[in-house]
């Protein structure tokens, strides 16, 4: 459809008035919502990460088509809810106790909206203990936690001991980023999953949920 095409362009573009205008032309002529949702949105996000890991876009290009289609989201989104549409899965996500950094988690949070999950934000300064209430409270089938600065890198093994404590280490796979995070360190301290920035942050939740397409 051509309208998708041009949609997905826009938000590529960070074009976050015309992914309006388009999200709302698209549910005029009646374009189911689900696809409006995978030929413009989430199709966009994809070839945004594609752009940003080969270094074509950077994290201003990135958040800008981020914010596009977070605007086209918040349109659709009681399209998808009355369709009966399902995020394919659910994300809580946080930056550690002590890490008041949210540029980078916010980031990851909108590339997790933009490949189809339902993303609950615990925000900044999150106690092992606020973790555990949310995957209580939420189910999520994934967590995500991030941190800036070294000295509160170790509070994801509390979050991770915390779980194990709580009996809900088996219910949510664990992953975990940020700039002095390493692959090495995710698999120490027990986590499932490490992330680079934001686009491998989609790719690597994608892959913890068996999502291969």
């Amino acid at each position: 459809m051509r309208n998708l095409d041009d949609l997905r362009q826009s938000v590529i573009d960070g074009d976050m008035v015309r992914a309006q205008e388009l999200v709302e032309q698209a549910l005029s002529e009646k374009a189911p919502p689900d696809q409006i949702l995978k030929l413009g949105l989430i199709s966009a996000m994809e070839e945004v990460g594609r752009r940003f890991e080969c270094g074509e876009f950077f994290v201003p290009e990135m958040l800008v088509s981020a914010r596009a289609m977070k605007s086209g989201l918040a349109l659709l989104r009681p399209y998808l809810v009355k369709a009966k549409v399902e995020p394919v899965g659910k994300v809580v996500i946080g930056t550690v106790q002590g890490d008041l950094h949210d540029i980078g988690k916010n980031l990851v949070g909108m590339m997790l909206e933009g490949a189809g999950f339902e993303v609950v934000d615990l925000g900044t300064d999150v106690s092992a203990e606020k973790y555990v209430a949310a995957v209580r409270d939420h189910h999520p089938h994934l967590l995500g936690c991030s941190a800036l600065i070294t000295t509160t890198m170790p509070h994801m093994q509390e979050v991770i001991q915390a779980l194990i404590q709580a009996g809900l280490r088996q219910q949510v796979k664990v992953m975990v980023g940020g700039a002095p995070v390493t692959e090495k360190y995710a698999a120490e301290i027990g986590a499932d999953g490490y992330a680079q920035d934001a686009a491998a942050a989609a790719l690597c939740a994608k892959q913890l949920m068996g999502i291969t397409e």
